[in-house]
């Protein structure tokens, strides 16, 4: 091995670009393929920051140094195939001999035994080149830039528009959101796609610029009222349209709440999970915010606090005046409620608004990417899964879209969400036009760790679980563990990623297609461990869709697994709130669970989807006192109080209110007068509310 070609391929981090075509560098393509991935994930056209090794989300990062990088490099070039290299924290700590069969790399991210979990104590570790922040696919080596989380946002618009709407086409329909980062890149391309008109508030003009030159943005406005009528003008044509407008959402936000704008969707992607690098202040100019951010970081925190505050109180707002809210899964709520905004979790995260139901089916996102470089072995795999899937309608579209609209960053790459049985017989598909040659070399077949039973996420993914299991972090563990024996390539496990350092555990995969009969016996077994771990999960929650799935798919899961749960099972479901975790708080601080009305509501469930009504009846009854707790960590008990079904004035059930209805136009008024005028109780989840009285606070006791 020449050190030549280690300086070569990343002696310079400004211009680290992956080896194209069939001729290798390393000693087989299972090692090949890692070592291309993981200089793909630093490629400028992919990476946020590649001088810094930041692929994406504040401080993702491909390797804890430049030292540790070209270590990593020469290790990948000499493995052989019966060794498997371990990285602990984006530095390489060990080779071991397996077997051939064995993954060739096994990657663990930013793990803290959990009473350490804390931002402030990974920063410490991190300060002293102990670990690194490894994100989800940034440290995983799987990153194939704002794509990656383009057909996801793509599912999530049309999903909320079935569902609020009565049908996947937004066109017509207004969008507000704020992040043209890595991932919130994404959200101008999908919407348009989806067919609608969306404002998207940037703080960042490098972001602003690098949307525009990859065509993920439509336009940039000058300013607020510039933006509102290039998107107000092409709604009423049903024209679709992207406007970035270069602003602070801490500013933005409640001025068009003050203004009493009012969008169809409302929801945001700032980098919120790491308020020190990821979410710039309002009140400190971007241009100063890394020397802030560096002299004073205490400072820089407080004013990031209180700015996602302002941020996530006028969300609140435009629930209220009849919007259509929801978390993009970044932690703005759970920032926001450590500052003080109680109402915070008033809106949904969109996994239980939205794609819960493919989860139970162990839909997500599967991607590839072509190690030869050759956008045509794209387009000759877009060709194959057209006809592999000729009835998925949404697959469908997004093939006929993606190859006029998306941008290739860094390798060729495409995503598409498959499910259980789907990506088995999809990765054997595209193995087999490597082996024909058909596609000119091997390709790579990963995943986000965003996928339904690779995480724990309590603000995300996992959020609002059926059974209340919503932090049992067994299940991505179980996932890694279950990959590794089937045979992936390499397999990684994380903290923190999305939504920040002690709120996720979650793990990847990556297996390859080389053509060989080898590799095929390899992708079927683990295209089909994988999404089949979240049809268990969901399965395992209680989902009759997982349940059908699973039964549907041959999955083999013990009889009556519900009935196993401990004898505490019932009484902690009707009693369950959500525990924040203590990263400076109480342990008894308590986030109440989402009302029933949003929690439960589902495009393709039984119940109905909810109305605007009963989106504004999630934010009034966030304000009242949650009449349950649960059982406090350490051990001690709580009472639990039963829930009030009847106004203690009038005597009467809670009535429902009616759906809200009417036009952008004339929607905020009709909102506010029936809000101001109805004095009929309403019942949220746990909740009574009377316009007659003013709650007090309930507290609980422990004995």
């Amino acid at each position: 091995m020449s050190e030549a070609l280690v300086e070569e391929l990343v002696g310079d981090l400004s211009s680290i670009r992956a080896p194209r075509g069939s001729t290798l560098s390393a000693r087989s393509w299972q090692s090949e393929a890692a070592l291309r991935m993981l200089l793909n994930n630093l490629d400028p056209e992919v990476a946020e920051h590649p001088e810094a090794l930041v692929v994406y989300g504040g401080s993702g990062r491909a390797a804890r140094s430049h030292a540790a990088l070209r270590e990593i490099v020469r290790v990948l070039l000499r493995l052989g195939d019966d060794e498997t290299l371990l990285v602990q924290s984006g530095k390489p700590v060990g080779v071991f001999r397996t077997h051939p069969g064995a993954p060739r790399v096994l990657i663990a991210n930013s793990l803290l035994v959990p009473a350490w979990a804390s931002w402030d104590e990974f920063r410490r570790l991190e300060a002293e080149g102990l670990t690194m922040f490894g994100q989800m696919t940034a440290g995983s080596w799987i990153y194939i830039g704002t794509q990656g989380i383009l057909q996801g946002t793509y599912q999530t618009f049309c999903a909320a528009g079935e569902a609020h709407f009565g049908s996947p086409d937004l066109s017509g329909r207004t969008v507000l959101t704020a992040g043209l980062g890595g991932m919130g890149g994404a959200q101008p391309l999908a919407a348009t796609m989806a067919g609608a008109a969306i404002l998207c508030v940037e703080v960042d003009q490098r972001s602003i610029d690098r949307r525009l030159e990859t065509r993920y943005v439509d336009e940039q406005a000058a300013t607020l009222d510039d933006g509102l009528s290039r998107v107000r003008e092409a709604a009423a044509e049903r024209r679709p349209l992207s406007v970035a407008l270069r602003g602070n959402a801490a500013d933005v936000f409640p001025e068009l709440v003050a203004r009493g704008e009012v969008f169809d969707l409302v929801t945001d992607q700032t980098a919120a999970h790491d308020p020190l690098t990821g979410y710039i202040p309002a009140e400190v100019p971007f241009e100063e915010a890394a020397a802030l951010r560096e002299r004073d970081p205490d400072e820089y925190l407080r004013l990031a606090s209180a700015s996602i505050a302002a941020h996530v109180r006028a969300m609140v707002e435009f629930v209220r005046l009849g919007c259509y809210v929801f978390d993009y899964g970044n932690n703005l709520r759970g920032e926001a409620y450590r500052a003080g905004v109680s109402d915070a979790f008033t809106y949904p995260g969109f996994v239980p608004a939205y794609i819960r139901p493919l989860f139970c089916r162990g839909i997500g996102p599967f991607r590839w990417a072509v190690l030869s470089g050759d956008p045509a072995d794209i387009a000759a795999i877009d060709a194959e899964l057209k006809e592999l899937f000729p009835d998925d309608v949404l697959l469908q579209r997004w093939l006929e879209l993606a190859p006029e609209r998306v941008a290739f960053q860094g390798l060729p790459a495409r995503i598409c969400w498959l499910g259980y049985g789907d990506r088995a017989n999809a990765g054997l598909a595209i193995n087999e036009l490597v082996r024909s040659g058909a596609v000119s070399a091997p390709v790579v077949i990963g995943r986000d760790h965003l996928d339904s039973g690779s995480v724990a996420s309590p603000y995300r993914e996992t959020e609002a679980m059926r059974d209340g299991s919503d932090a049992i972090a067994d299940w991505p563990i179980l996932n890694a563990l279950l990959n590794t024996a089937a045979g992936a390539t390499w397999v990684s496990v994380h903290h923190g990623g999305g939504v920040g350092i002690g709120n996720s555990i979650h793990a990847g995969m990556v297996v390859v297609a080389d053509g060989t009969e080898a590799a095929a016996e390899r992708l079927e077994r683990v295209l089909t461990t994988d999404p089949g771990t979240g049809v268990m999960r969901h399965a395992d929650a209680g989902y009759d869709d997982a349940i059908g799935a699973a039964r549907a798919g041959g999955l083999d899961l013990p009889d009556g697994v519900a009935s196993c749960r401990s004898s505490t099972a019932t009484w902690r479901r009707s009693t369950a709130v959500a525990f924040l975790p203590s990263q400076g708080l109480s342990t008894a601080t308590r986030i109440p669970r989402l009302p029933a009305t949003v929690r439960t509501s589902s495009p393709f469930g039984a119940q109905a989807p909810p109305t605007r009504s009963s989106w504004r009846r999630a934010a009034a009854s966030s304000r009242r006192p949650v009449r349950r707790g649960p059982p406090a960590p350490c051990g001690s008990r709580r009472s639990s109080r039963a829930t009030v079904t009847r106004c203690s004035h009038t005597g009467r059930r809670p009535s429902r209110a009616r759906a809200g209805t009417g036009s952008i136009a004339t929607r905020s008024s009709r909102s506010s007068r029936r809000f101001a005028s109805t004095a009929a109780c309403r019942r949220g989840s746990g909740r009574t509310l009377c316009r007659r009285s003013t709650p007090t606070p309930t507290r609980t006791s422990t004995g």
